[in-house]
């Protein structure tokens, strides 16, 4: 059985955590790109991009992702990180898309969801060479470690969400047919579980679940059928 991909929607207060965290890096790694890429196929895109001045990425930028021959394709790819201290000294990079935009350097890693599919990526883009230090990829774990904690939160409530929803139609099936009441087919009179006829509309405001069959109430047997009424 193939099962349902979750399509993830990001509360408003984690898209605010995660612009923290691109405008924080971009600030300590003194770059002017940090971004969070996300990968909606057959599509990646500009999920994040840091407020960093010189930064020619912005939200919703969108290539093409197979054979794009962008930096975060290979990370996807690979599921690793990858690093590019100087493309235009990279014989693999040199003419990698992100250089018309004068991004000659870039670090990068993965971002997984729960089901280890991939989300995207965390990455930073500089205009010059940059070799990038320990505690520059430190950082930018710990913060692939918030992003996925995030992502695993919304993922499972979404999913329990679903669950919830296909149970509670569950129920309330089972609900109504366990339910299901006989109806007067004349004057639409409802009988209860206690055997009580009582109008149809007072009758759904306390069972909306409720299906009916066709029956007949004492009053109209007697008024339709005034020979058959005692047998009633």
């Amino acid at each position: 059985m193939i099962e349902e991909k979750i399509e993830i929607t990001l509360p408003k207060d984690f898209s605010e955590n995660w612009q923290q965290i691109a405008d924080i890096l971009a600030q300590v790694c003194s770059v002017p790109a940090a971004l969070i890429m996300r990968l909606i196929e057959p599509d990646i895109e500009v999920f994040i991009s840091s407020q960093s001045e010189g930064n020619p990425y912005h939200p919703g930028d969108k290539e093409h992702f197979e054979g794009s021959g962008l930096y975060c394709e290979t990370v996807i790819k690979s599921k690793n990180k990858l690093q590019v201290p100087d493309a235009l000294a990279d014989e693999h990079w040199k003419n990698n898309p992100d250089i018309k935009l004068n991004m000659v350097s870039y670090l990068g890693f993965p971002i997984f969801l729960p089901d280890g599919s991939p989300f995207g990526t965390i990455c930073v883009l500089d205009s010059r060479r940059n070799e990038y230090s320990d505690i520059v990829e430190q950082l930018m774990l710990k913060f692939k470690g918030i992003i996925e904690n995030n992502l695993e939160l919304v993922y499972m409530n979404q999913i329990l969400g679903d669950k919830n929803r296909r149970l509670t139609d569950y129920f309330m099936e089972i609900q109504a047919l366990r339910g299901m009441v006989p109806i007067c087919s004349n004057c639409k009179a409802i009988k209860d579980q206690k055997g009580q006829w009582q109008p149809i509309e007072h009758y759904l405001i306390k069972h909306p679940e409720a299906d009916f069959s066709h029956g007949i109430c004492p009053n109209c047997m007697k008024k339709l059928y005034p020979d058959f009424s005692e047998d009633f």
